[in-house]
């Protein structure tokens, strides 16, 4: 059995598959727009900051990330749901291919850094995309402690 960060390397073609089919099935006016190319090359850019954020247990690069994202998806008109969409789907496809490769004692660990990871994501283009909305800023949840806490 593997860890999280092997299946995450190792099914990373069949969790774009996945995911990228979920996103086409979505229906989402923006990603349909941009094509399936361009869809597959964002969701393999959040999932390569997902492999690098379990294994550094470093969420800095998702936050960044995510509002870059926030930013840019905002000022191109996405509404939010479109990107959450991208992440949900992305973290279905995920959760799938770990649950079917962790030992039943490694799993909690490996979903939960998944999910953290994800979440985090999340959250921020969340707080930033009403920050934008707003125009005022919006902290987020300092989820670090949660990541890289106790043991």
């Amino acid at each position: 059995m593997a860890t999280v960060t092997e299946v995450l390397t190792n099914e990373r073609e069949n969790i774009l598959d996945a995911a990228a089919i979920a996103l086409e099935r979505s229906n989402l006016p923006h990603y349909a727009q941009a094509g399936p190319t361009a869809a597959r090359e964002r969701l393999a850019r959040l999932l390569a900051l997902v492999l690098q954020s379990v294994d550094t247990r470093d969420l800095v690069p998702m936050i960044e990330h995510a509002t870059h994202i926030a930013h840019e998806r905002f000022d191109a008109g996405f509404d939010i749901h479109e990107v959450q969409s991208a992440f949900n789907v992305l973290e279905e496809a995920i959760w799938v291919r770990v649950v079917a490769a962790t030992p039943p004692a490694e799993l909690a660990e490996s979903l939960g850094l998944v999910g953290t990871v994800l979440g985090t994501g999340r959250d921020t283009l969340a707080c930033t995309y009403v920050s934008l909305a707003t125009r005022q800023h919006v902290p987020s949840l300092d989820l670090s402690a949660l990541f890289r806490g106790g043991r």
